[in-house]
């Protein structure tokens, strides 16, 4: 029985890092693409498409490793997200590994830009998305900001989806935190 108790809670966690990979392969908007395009790929729409799907899915990686309530989830969204890529045919067969290193790259200096110690993380973020669609990033102008806010926006969804896919924490509101921690009841 514990043996099917442990395959039948896999197969649910899996389906829950599916649907979330799911929410994380949404398209950018118009708004944004055009936007992207206008500001930072010359005018390239299929390229600023890309670097907003690669900023959600990183992003969205990023959340499920950072905020979720069991360890296993960051893992079992990124094998998901692996397969999701390789089943992807926006993406042409010969060109999934170069999209691969892409992602890589992009994952990687998101995971920087959301951990730098910065006043204002959101400049760093945005700079991060401007700097690989082209754009100008070492003035902080409206342009940086408005990238901010796109894939701030993107880690709010993902954390709301996370949320809605996974659960949220449930506390007992009589026992305070350290007495969990510490197996006691709070109870006296």
């Amino acid at each position: 029985m514990a043996l099917f108790k442990e395959w039948r809670t896999a197969r649910q966690l899996q389906r829950k890092a599916d649907q979330f990979v799911a929410a994380l392969l949404k398209e950018p908007s118009a708004e944004d693409t055009a936007w992207l395009a206008a500001t930072a790929t010359r005018g390239d729409e299929d390229h600023a498409r890309w670097e907003l799907r690669y900023a959600r899915r990183a992003i969205g990686l990023l959340v499920a490793q950072r905020d979720a309530l069991d360890d296993r989830t960051g893992s079992i969204v990124a094998r998901a997200f692996s397969a999701a890529f390789e089943r992807d045919e926006q993406i042409d067969r010969d060109r999934r590994e170069l999209a691969e290193r892409q992602f890589n790259a992009r994952l990687s200096a998101y995971r920087d830009a959301f951990a730098a110690r910065v006043p204002d993380s959101d400049v760093r973020v945005g700079q991060t998305l401007l700097a690989f669609s082209g754009g100008s990033f070492r003035e902080v102008d409206a342009n940086v900001r408005r990238a901010g806010a796109i894939l701030r926006a993107y880690e709010r969804e993902a954390n709301e989806t996370l949320r809605s896919v996974f659960g949220t924490a449930a506390l007992p509101e009589h026992v305070p935190p350290p007495a969990l921690a510490s197996g006691a009841s709070g109870t006296s």
